[in-house]
């Protein structure tokens, strides 16, 4: 009997896991010689699950073989650390009790606990999407470079990365990265952007003509944005791109914000940018019900902040906007995204976060959106299958676990 631990950072409920963890779990469930998964979160208090929402997920689960795990949640830290000396026995005691083959990591942060556990255990070291962590949170504002966190986190994701028997990376150029900053050559090492779910995301003609009609959007130019506002994300320049395609498409421009952060703080930014309430939709959408507002809109924005560690990221976001046919605006320099968008002419990148910048971006949109759409949709799907299809992890996994 061989079993896998796989630990991530995040809520069962967040769209990390449902989205970007779980179809790779059942993948590496499916393709690999392993008689149970054992799948650890972190639950933060926004996603908080009542026992019999839970006991019912579990259930669920064990029939294909996964076992769901959860802790407390903490920011990374001096608290987190208290609690990880609560739960690092209990992981220790399940990882000997089951005969655990592998440990697998999901990013660094949870990457820094598989360490430990591997040091205690002896037992092998994956990590998958395998990024900067550290330097990403000071570069966006979170973290001092000076601060414990930032040195706690990077000296782990050091030790790791010479631990692990094999990482699984976002891009090629995260090899370079961690032989400069963590003096570290691999022997296995795989690349895995965030691939998606094409079956869900895939739009028709018929879907985008009946779902705008059912949004009162029939006449509209609509934009879409899923995801959060601050952090490893821009703000105030969101609104900045809101306040110029609003003045490029007047009324017509419908925004589609889904996103957790509070009403009255979008409304503070509309208000100060002089944008009309009734041109924003603000909401938090179920990850689940994402995928209509989709199929409904015209373009996406991706305001990842353009910091340099995330070259070596891949947003997920990009490949779901893909799948759906949706072309993309984005910063420059981000992942292999930005290039790819660039190169295939299915959207516009950002050279710089400034008012002509913005405008340039709304006249592209408008001149892709002026053309035949349906083509248009088609060439984009055509790259979320080259690019973000399950069958490329699958691959990989059967690599790693050969």
């Amino acid at each position: 009997m061989k079993n896998i631990l796989i630990l991530t950072y995040w809520s069962y409920k967040d769209a990390l896991v449902q989205s970007y963890t779980l179809p790779y779990v059942k993948i590496i469930n499916n393709q690999v010689s392993v008689d149970k998964v054992f799948l650890v979160t972190i639950e933060q208090p926004f996603h908080r699950m009542s026992d019999e929402e839970w006991n019912e997920e579990c259930i669920k689960l064990r029939n294909e073989n996964i076992e769901l795990i959860r802790f407390k949640y903490d920011h990374f830290g001096f608290k987190m650390l208290f609690r990880m000396i609560g739960f690092i026995p209990q992981l220790t005691k399940l990882i000997r009790k089951e005969n655990i083959h592998t440990i697998h990591s999901w990013c660094m942060t949870a990457g820094a606990l598989g360490y430990i556990l591997s040091v205690l255990t002896k037992k092998r070291l994956v990590i998958d999407s395998y990024e900067p962590h550290a330097e990403a949170m000071v570069e966006n504002g979170t973290w001092n470079k000076s601060g414990f966190k930032f040195k706690l986190l990077f000296w782990l994701e050091k030790k790791q990365s010479k631990r692990a028997e094999a990482v699984i990376a976002l891009t090629k150029e995260m090899r370079s990265y961690a032989k400069d900053k963590y003096n570290v050559t691999f022997n296995n090492f795989y690349v895995k952007p965030a691939m998606v779910n094409l079956n869900k995301f895939n739009v028709t003609e018929d879907s985008y003509m009946l779902n705008r009609k059912q949004y009162n959007v029939e006449d509209k130019v609509v934009c879409i944005y899923a995801g959060k506002l601050g952090g490893i994300y821009l703000e105030e320049e969101v609104f900045d791109f809101i306040k110029s395609a609003h003045q490029h498409w007047g009324e017509k421009l419908k925004v589609f914000l889904l996103t957790n952060k509070d009403k009255k703080e979008v409304d503070f930014f509309l208000k100060s940018k002089n944008i009309p309430m009734d041109c924003v939709d603000t909401k938090f959408v179920p990850y689940d019900e994402i995928h209509t507002y989709f199929s409904l809109s015209d373009f996406a924005i991706n305001p990842v902040k353009p910091v340099p560690s995330k070259r070596y990221c891949t947003s997920i976001k990009d490949g779901e906007y893909w799948a759906a046919g949706l072309p993309v605006v984005i910063p420059q320099n981000i992942s292999d995204d930005s290039a790819i968008i660039a190169e295939n002419n299915v959207g516009y990148v950002l050279k710089n976060l400034n008012e002509d910048e913005y405008k340039n971006a709304c006249l592209k949109i408008d001149e892709l959106l002026k053309g035949d759409r349906v083509l248009l949709r088609d060439k984009i799907k055509s790259i979320a299958i080259k690019y973000r299809s399950f069958e490329l992890a699958e691959n990989i996994y059967k690599a790693v676990y050969s």
